[in-house]
């Protein structure tokens, strides 16, 4: 018994210690946010909210988040759409090439992101779209599409397939059985595949370097700008804004579970 509880204790500890080792790195930026400084530093002489206010009020900030926000939602849409298509018709098949088609499509994932950086690079320079919202949607969608179909075909891995074929031979075309049977039970992965397309979109940093010059300015790009040219304080105040609204919604998701 004095095992079982030491054994128990230690392992709580060493998850504790995992869970500190991986967390306050990001709480660090909280205290840097706050100083008083023009540079990065802990505050000195008292607390300031300069960099937030900085932020808030900086035209090319807000302009670089709302850019960010609205290539990562139509991102999250065009990649759960064309991802969940994808996944439901190799679900169906499923064969040998539909097996050929899911490794080919989980790429992305595997390919370095300078490599896939460079390609786009050479593609979209001759479709004439380098530094333009659809070259980087498009290049964003590529991007995220492994996610989402990953997703939906876990989802679909409960789906037992007697239930679409009895649709079927009730009357039910094809496209009738795919929307009343096969999505919904698809919707579970599809939300996570949507939340990780947009997540993928809004953090890529490499990608935007190489595709953007100045019409196109995301929130990755600023932040990299701004530790390349001059290490400014703002930057860690969007940091924390950012870690503070991850943290709201994974403790409303977690509220709305229990």
């Amino acid at each position: 018994m004095h095992n079982r509880s030491f054994f128990r204790i230690s392992m709580q500890t060493g998850a504790w210690l995992i869970l500190a080792f991986l967390l306050l790195p990001m709480l660090v930026v909280i205290p840097v946010s706050l100083t008083d400084k023009s540079y990065i530093s802990l505050p000195q002489d008292g607390l300031s909210l300069q960099h937030y206010q900085n932020y808030f009020t900086s035209a090319k900030w807000l302009w670089a988040t709302g850019t960010s926000l609205f290539i990562g939602l139509a991102v999250a849409l065009l990649a759960t759409v064309l991802g969940t298509a994808f996944a439901i018709g190799c679900w169906f098949l499923s064969d040998r090439m539909s097996t050929i088609a899911r490794w080919v499509l989980i790429t992305p994932i595997l390919v370095p992101p300078v490599v896939q950086s460079l390609g786009f690079y050479r593609f979209w320079v001759q479709l004439g779209l380098i530094d333009t919202y659809t070259g980087v949607i498009l290049a964003h969608t590529l991007l995220a599409l492994p996610y989402v179909s990953i997703s939906v075909f876990a989802a679909l891995a409960n789906l037992d397939r007697r239930i679409p074929q009895a649709a079927r031979s009730l009357g039910a075309s094809v496209w009738t059985t795919v929307i009343s049977v096969v999505v919904p039970a698809a919707k579970p992965g599809m939300a996570a595949g949507a939340v990780f397309a947009f997540i993928v979109s809004f953090d890529e940093i490499v990608g935007v370097l190489f595709l953007t010059v100045r019409n196109v300015q995301t929130l990755p790009k600023m932040i990299w700008q701004g530790i390349q040219d001059n290490i400014d304080p703002t930057i860690a105040a969007v940091a924390t804004v950012l870690t503070v609204i991850t943290l709201a919604i994974m403790v409303i998701g977690a509220l709305r579970k229990s």
